[in-house]
């Protein structure tokens, strides 16, 4: 453009005149008053080929890049929708498992509490059944016990009143230098022991 630009400028620009025999000296070179594509005289191809160009144009748009574009959106459209779709399955599927998940999960505490309350229960009845069984056995030993220990203190008792009976009567022999027979001695230390109980 600017080569152009400077050969325009040197047409423009006086030179020396040409040599008189020269080619160049009778001729004259037609003046360009305007640019060409602003000459009246270009107007009627001009717009010939405007309507040519955006009839072309036209056509292309319409029957090949908007039918392309309606189909890619038309396309992911439907991607959208599908995908849409899926995703309400999905998450129906899943609130379906969550809900599952916790009757599940409800009905396992249910049974987890029953079956500790059938253990407790359990427990709680072989408790009582051991409790009652040593009692048993501690209240029959105790029994036993007191049995042992009513023969022993009347035993004890029996020979203390012998005891007693023969240290009285040696005390009384030797302190009051009497003689007492075994009998009345033996009677005197009952009496006071019956007093006693």
């Amino acid at each position: 453009m600017a080569e152009a630009f400077r050969i325009q400028l040197a047409q423009a620009e006086p030179g020396p005149a040409p040599a008189p025999g020269s080619e160049t000296a009778g001729t004259v070179e037609p003046e360009h008053k305007s640019f060409p594509p602003f000459d009246a005289t270009h107007f009627a191809s001009q717009l010939f080929w405007l309507a040519v160009t955006f009839l072309f144009f036209y056509w292309l748009i319409t029957k090949v890049v908007v039918p392309r574009i309606s189909g890619i959106l038309a396309a992911r459209r439907e991607r959208i929708s599908a995908d849409i779709a899926e995703a309400e399955r999905a998450k129906e599927a899943t609130e379906k498992a969550a809900a599952a998940y916790e009757k599940q999960l409800a009905d396992a505490r249910a049974g987890a509490f029953r079956i500790a309350e059938e253990a407790r229960g359990q427990a709680k009845a072989e408790a009582d059944a051991t409790r009652a069984r040593i009692e048993g056995d501690l209240n029959r030993k105790l029994a036993e016990a007191e049995a042992r220990i009513g023969d022993i203190k009347s035993k004890a008792l029996a020979d203390v009143g012998a005891i007693a009976g023969e240290a009285a009567e040696a005390v009384v022999k030797s302190l009051a230098d009497v003689n007492v027979s075994t009998q009345e001695v033996g009677d005197a230390v009952h009496a006071a022991l019956n007093e006693r109980r």
